[in-house]
């Protein structure tokens, strides 16, 4: 199943991608009108969600609605750093002994097709491909043969970096959180229709430029080890965005630096889930 968050009419709600339509989540009055809720809702969600599916009724045509991101605001969006070899090595920096993970405001997320701005402060915007995962039940102490339980599904994330201020502190947290820095979708794959997540070509596009690409098998830590480390110091929740690192190939590692500039398209594509477009605009001054 292919999970949507998306407006029609001005009234936004989840739904299920079929083909080239959307599945109206409104077709059934008890489902959850937002993600995380209806995460929350388990597996009788799913059950009604699917019935909708297979009734052949309430379909909208998908370029008659507008995607966001899976899931809007995530009560967390954690992010791995320096995962794959490749990246290790085009940094410069050692092989990290444990799971290192930063945090990306909530207020960053975007969706699908929306622009990346080019913030006012700083010319070092930069893009990163990633496989995202999402919770889709609250847990603590996940043993890692039972971390797969907890994932409701599998998204695209561009984690879109101001690097001269990641730079500035250690957490990296304010340069990887500025508004529209955190591109999501463009809809949530459940994890029974990707099998087994370690083993995704994943590539990235600036224009017409491949700039990256690799195959998830290459992470150093793969998702159900992320899940099983952090859930030993933090309850995960339904809806919360865990980021799971970038291959080599970002742009400030190019000569000269593959910094974004205004104009450009950034397009993420992994296997079995699609691709992640977005363009770059300059940010507004408006206060």
């Amino acid at each position: 199943m292919k999970l949507v968050t998306f407006t029609q009419h001005q009234q936004t709600r989840i739904g299920a991608l079929v083909g080239d339509h959307v599945v109206d989540g409104l077709g059934d009055p008890q489902l959850p009108t937002d993600m995380i809720t209806f995460l929350n809702a388990g597996q009788a969600a799913s059950t009604a969600l699917q019935t909708l599916i297979d009734s052949g009724k309430y379909r909208l045509a998908l370029s008659g609605v507008q995607l966001h991101a899976p899931v809007p605001r995530p009560g967390k969006y954690l992010a791995i750093s320096l995962n794959y070899p490749d990246h290790i090595a085009e940094t410069g920096k050692e092989r990290p002994e444990y799971p290192s993970f930063f945090t990306k405001q909530s207020t960053c997320v975007i969706g699908h097709g929306d622009a990346i701005h080019k913030p006012l402060v700083s010319d070092k915007l930069d893009y990163e491909g990633e496989l995202a995962f999402v919770i889709g039940q609250r847990c603590r102490h996940v043993p890692l043969e039972k971390a797969h339980e907890v994932i409701a599904g599998f998204t695209i994330a561009n984690d879109v970096s101001v690097r001269d201020w990641q730079i500035r502190s250690p957490t990296m947290m304010i340069g990887k959180s500025f508004d529209t820095c955190g591109p999501l979708g463009p809809w949530l794959v459940t994890a029974d229709e990707i099998g087994d997540p370690h083993d995704l070509d994943i590539k990235t596009w600036v224009d017409d430029e491949l700039r990256q690409n690799s195959n998830t098998q290459h992470m150093l830590f793969n998702c159900y080890e992320m899940v099983a480390y952090l859930s030993q110091a933090m309850t995960l929740e339904p809806g919360d965005v865990i980021s799971t690192g970038t291959p080599s190939g970002v742009g400030v590692k190019m000569s000269p630096r593959g910094y974004l500039r205004v104009g450009q398209t950034v397009r993420v594509e992994i296997a079995k889930i699609g691709v992640l477009s977005n363009t770059v605009i300059s940010e507004s001054a408006a206060f």
